[in-house]
């Protein structure tokens, strides 16, 4: 008889001032006097733009191109869109007969009204509307008519729901969102540079120089006048984040023929790579007035910090490449690296490969095929592949500056790591390529492998060491499967050209070695000869007929597998593998219809297989807050009159309370 009374409105109108009845029904000709929904107000007709223009020339010894480009994405919610300007301009030059030089410069800023939309705070646009139900207005209506309230202009008033029993009470995104700003500017800018000397046919230097700058902005503003900002006065933060990559090359290439058949090609070559950050920020309260962005508009300090960090490694590679009467083909290549990211007893790894494939379709043998078959082709390669993706000062002990009593103190943040080094991966490929009737349909077959060890990983420590994780090289995983490409030209005439394109790919993930049994990571369990991606949950028995409790799958002391109907009895030994997140397929299919210069694309996506865990689901199946959305599911719930279902009765007992089971 209170249910008007716990969600602060009654959408029934006065002439209902009970809507339910005593059996949990609505009494008869009660009917809402409103429906609004907040997807649709919060919701916006989105449009994109994309505009390109290219200008490209030159002469005997010298080329250029100039491009210009413009974009205008709409976002799908009010106070979201993309925009981005671009420019880029590149040369080359043949100064001498031995001597090319060329520069491309390219620019882009881009501004991004991003509402927040990936988090669990109130102000998340998504969530908001999803978890608003339509008994809570958007405007201001009249309690015995439902029609809307309106001021002393002839427009609707908003409805901020004072009233609403739960934490969305006094937040109107539709009305408060257009004063606020959340608002993400980047700049970035690149210049690359060369030189290339050939002083004898087939031998080459070249010296390259390549610079990389980016800079982003985050500024998010909370007005002071309209929602739960005007509680606060509002507020205002803005944080710069700026990285400047700069990579210096000098390589050596040779390339020689002998005989007609034997072909070879050499390459020694020097890298330097160094990354720089540079970040800082911070937030006021207390906006004097709408419309005023900046922090200095505002007059309480909340916070302000920035950091600096540098990455730098050094590089030596190499290659060689022979083959035999373009049949036979073989390569080998090895390099060295240098992380700063790692102790100097440990900074140096060294990685290599070789590979080798044979043109099938250049033997004599394959002769009588020629009118229909164009290209047979079979590789294989094997080689490993560094990774330093860790921490900047991974192998220091670091400590972190606190304030101690209005002084400051030194806390410890991390142990020193000095025999962390580098993680290795070993690629395995071999794949087949073969076309028909001179290309016009062609394909790959290809079977790959990516054995990693010595990961990077976080370990777990014991809470009594005072740190959650150190960094170690522990265990082992492999990657595997198959990938199909087919491309064909079902038309293919003087002016008109279509081309189909269609890919497949199968993956898998399997643990090779693990420090521990078994290791955890939210949902997921790692266990030796499983996966990284293998969900590990309660098992749901369903619901008990007779009293509409949850019931889960749990094992008894002696391992025997019994029901519950208290989910804080199961414990992790308890759950059981119900799924994998990796797709079973992905893939694409593309199409290119061509008339003269005209042409017309499309990209299909496609993922088959695989589980999520959906967590929104859940939380729309929680009794959660008074005055939040259910799921429509809510509506076969157990009840005396329909025992026999999936969704268990509505209860306050924490012991029967929605879980991320099974």
């Amino acid at each position: 008889s209170n249910v008007t009374g716990n969600l602060g409105i009654n959408p029934y109108g006065s002439a209902y001032p009970e809507p339910i009845g005593h059996d949990g029904k609505l009494v008869a000709g009660a009917k809402p006097l409103w429906d609004d929904s907040w997807d649709d107000a919060l919701s916006q007709d989105a449009h994109y733009t994309d505009l390109n223009v290219r200008v490209s020339g030159g002469s005997k010894t010298s080329k250029y191109f100039v491009s210009a480009g413009y974009m205008d994405d709409q976002g799908a919610y009010i106070c979201s869109g993309f925009k981005r300007y671009t420019l880029r301009a590149n040369v080359t030059s043949d100064i001498r007969k031995w001597l090319q030089i060329g520069l491309n410069v390219s620019g882009t800023h881009s501004v991004q009204d991003y509402p927040k939309q990936d988090d669990s705070t109130i102000s998340n646009v998504v969530m908001f509307a999803r978890s608003l139900p339509s008994f809570y207005p958007v405007y201001q209506r009249d309690l015995t008519t439902g029609a809307y309230l309106l001021d002393e202009n002839g427009n609707r008033m908003f409805d901020y729901g004072e009233y609403r029993p739960n934490s969305y009470a006094k937040y109107n995104l539709l009305a408060s969102m257009p004063h606020d700003k959340s608002e993400i500017k980047r700049d970035a800018a690149s210049l690359r540079g060369f030189i290339q000397i050939t002083p004898i046919e087939g031998l080459s230097y070249k010296m390259s120089l390549n610079i990389d700058y980016n800079n982003k902005t985050n500024h998010d503003y909370t007005n002071p006048t309209y929602g739960t900002g005007s509680i606060s006065g509002g507020s205002v933060s803005k944080y710069n984040y700026r990285t400047t990559g700069m990579t210096f090359n000098n390589v050596i290439n040779y390339q020689h023929t002998f005989n007609d058949v034997h072909d070879i090609r050499m390459m020694a070559g020097q890298e330097y790579y160094e990354y720089n950050t540079s970040n800082f920020g911070g937030s006021r309260s207390k906006v004097i007035m709408d419309g005023f962005y900046e922090p200095d508009a505002a007059s309480s300090l909340g916070d302000f910090g920035g950091n600096s960090d540098q990455y730098k490694l050094l590089s030596f590679f190499g290659s060689a490449e022979y083959s035999y009467n373009q049949k036979y083909f073989l390569s080998a290549s090895v390099r060295s690296d240098g992380s700063s990211r790692f102790h100097p007893d440990h900074r140096w790894g060294t990685f290599w490969s070789v590979g080798a494939s044979w043109k099938i379709m250049q033997e004599e043998f394959m002769k009588d095929t020629s009118d229909w078959l164009s290209n047979l082709s079979l590789r294989a390669s094997y080689g490993a592949q560094g990774n330093d993706q860790v921490g900047y000062y991974a192998y220091q002990a670091l400590y972190s500056i606190r304030n101690n009593l209005g002084e400051s103190g030194l806390h410890a943040y991390r142990l020193a790591t000095p025999n962390l080094s580098w993680e290795t991966n070993l690629n395995t490929n071999i794949g087949l390529d073969f076309g028909f009737w001179n290309n016009r349909l062609n394909g790959t077959i290809e079977y790959f492998e990516r054995r990693s060890k010595d990961l990077l990983f976080s370990k777990d420590l014991v809470p009594s060491s005072g740190f959650s994780s150190m960094d170690e090289n522990i265990g082992a995983i492999k990657n595997y499967g198959w990938e199909f490409q087919i491309s064909g030209y079902p038309i293919m005439t003087k002016d008109w050209k279509w081309k189909l394109s269609f890919n497949a790919t199968t993956y898998k993930n399997k643990i090779t070695s693990l420090p521990a049994e078994e290791m955890w990571s939210g949902n997921k369990k790692w266990v030796k000869g499983g996966s990284l991606y293998d969900f590990y949950l309660v098992e749901w028995a369903g619901v008990n007929p007779e009293n509409g409790n949850p019931m889960w799958y749990r094992y008894n002391t002696n391992g025997e597998k019994v029901t519950t109907e208290d989910y804080s009895s199961t414990t992790p030994d308890d759950k059981v593998k119900c799924g994998n997140s990796l797709p079973d397929w992905t893939g694409g299919l593309q199409s290119d219809l061509s008339f003269k210069d005209f042409t017309l694309s499309f990209l299909f996506s496609y993922s088959i297989g695989g589980k999520i865990y959906n967590g929104d689901k859940v939380s729309l199946m929680s009794q959660g807050p008074t005055g939040t959305s259910w799921s429509v599911d809510m509506l076969d719930r157990w009840t005396p009159e329909n025992p026999y279902t999936d969704v268990p009765r509505l209860t306050t007992s924490p012991k029967s309370s929605w879980t991320n089971s099974d």
